[in-house]
């Protein structure tokens, strides 16, 4: 049987065309505000709001994300950092009250407005945004309005695309309660170098906090050691405090749980200065006096480990204030089952307040010498620069330190992007300012 086939060009090429469009690659659309996480790629991650938003404007915030959300003044920024440029798609995961709700998503001063609705929680894709460089990206979601009672409860961002890499940094769970301390920030150490040194019997440092860096929440720790810490606080907008504790060689974070054997004795105390015991990060005793420190002001810290009998250890601190020009006793603790002199010195920043670890802060450490049993002087210069458990587990990149015109300093929190890497060695230039102090007067 022959086959008669048209011979119209006409025909061939509505066939041709026609086969063509059957076989090429589906090109899906450009993704519309709105819908699902499914134009994400292959490499997303999910932030949890919990752990690394800070809220504006009412709202509540728990290890569910953000709740009590009615106000359209309510801003939730989310922090992430990324390593390289690239474009970067967001989804909010979110359930929505039952109507409609329109969104604001801002990144860059550039938003989109996306329209959620349902009774599930689901993505809703917000769009996509250039990174130009690596560093830290806050994501703003702002409710326009809203046909139910609340904006919904939003629980995380999903990114992804070419700024998304392994190292993406934020607080990825609450396990170990890492949302409280992701949230705080990372805290951040000098280690000062003692190695060749014997019978530390006094340490000496001071601290200047630049005008405007005195955050509420901040602990800027001048005098540490191996059984305790002496430092400055700022506790609240009224009050700020000059803190010094020892540690109980019995492990607990309930003070009510010390042996009496095991529990620090106070043996003396300065004018106005608050004693009792502490917990939560250890337990042990611990004294502060309420004093209106100043920014911008060098404050001094002199700290005492003297070994005693019976495997005791009696350890007294002092602070100068340039406003009052003379020491003044903190207190004097006794640590049972102990005998030994000082070792381990360190200083640290920390923030111990969650709601204003999105604020930066920092110090300056300087001048810092020890004295031996025989009262003889030797400088401190070498540091090692280290962090806690948030920055060592990359939840954040948001802390420096090393050398500041001839002293050492520490800066934390806030979302800068020139971290310091951790574990360097830095020295500072010998200053020669010996401590002027009178060691006999004092004791």
């Amino acid at each position: 049987m022959r086959l008669f086939l048209p011979a119209n060009p006409i025909f061939w090429l509505y066939i041709v065309l026609l086969y063509g469009c059957n076989n090429s690659k589906q090109i899906n659309p450009a993704p519309e505000p709105g819908n699902s996480g499914a134009f994400h790629d292959s490499n997303k991650q999910t932030i949890p709001v919990g752990g690394n938003a800070w809220l504006e404007n009412g709202g509540m915030l728990s290890e569910t994300g953000l709740t009590d959300w009615s106000d359209p003044q309510t801003v939730c920024t989310t922090y992430l950092r990324v390593t390289k440029p690239g474009m970067l798609k967001i989804s909010l995961l979110l359930h929505p009250q039952a109507g409609k709700t329109n969104l604001k998503v801002s990144l860059f001063n550039n938003s989109k407005t996306v329209t959620v609705e349902g009774n599930t929680q689901k993505e809703f894709f917000a769009g996509e945004w250039q990174v130009t460089e690596p560093g830290y990206i806050p994501i703003s979601v702002q409710g326009i309005s809203r046909s139910g009672e609340t904006f919904g409860v939003f629980s995380a961002i999903v990114v992804s695309g070419e700024a998304v890499g392994p190292e993406l940094s934020y607080v990825r769970n609450n396990e170990g309660d890492y949302f409280y301390w992701g949230r705080r920030g990372p805290s951040v150490h000098l280690n000062y170098n003692t190695r060749k040194l014997n019978n530390i019997e006094w340490f000496y440092s001071e601290v200047t906090v630049p005008k405007g860096n005195d955050v509420t929440g901040s602990y800027f720790m001048a005098n540490g050691f191996n059984g305790g810490y002496f430092g400055m606080q700022v506790n609240s907008d009224e009050e700020r405090r000059i803190l010094f504790s020892v540690w109980s060689p019995f492990e607990t974070d309930d003070p009510g749980n010390i042996p009496q054997e095991d529990k620090i004795v106070l043996l003396k105390k300065g004018e106005h200065v608050n004693t009792g015991e502490f917990g939560n990060e250890g337990s042990g005793g611990q004294s502060y006096l309420v004093y209106p420190w100043k920014a911008g002001n060098t404050y001094r810290f002199l700290l005492r480990g003297k070994p005693e009998a019976q495997n005791t250890t009696v350890y007294t601190a002092y602070f100068y204030a340039p406003e009052d020009k003379n020491w003044r006793l903190i207190a004097s603790f006794k640590r049972p089952k102990t005998n030994t002199y000082l070792t381990d010195l360190y200083s640290f920043l920390e923030n111990f307040i969650p709601e204003t670890g999105n604020i930066q802060r920092m110090a300056l450490y300087g001048n810092q010498w020890v004295a031996d049993a025989n009262g003889r002087w030797t400088e401190l210069t070498q540091i090692t620069f280290t962090g806690d458990e948030t920055a060592r587990k990359n939840f954040r990149k948001d802390y420096a330190g090393g050398v500041d015109n001839g002293r050492f300093y520490l800066k934390n929190c806030g979302f800068f992007n020139a971290f310091t890497p951790l574990d360097q060695e830095f020295t500072r230039p010998a200053g020669k300012v010996k401590p002027e102090v009178d060691l006999e007067g004092l004791r």
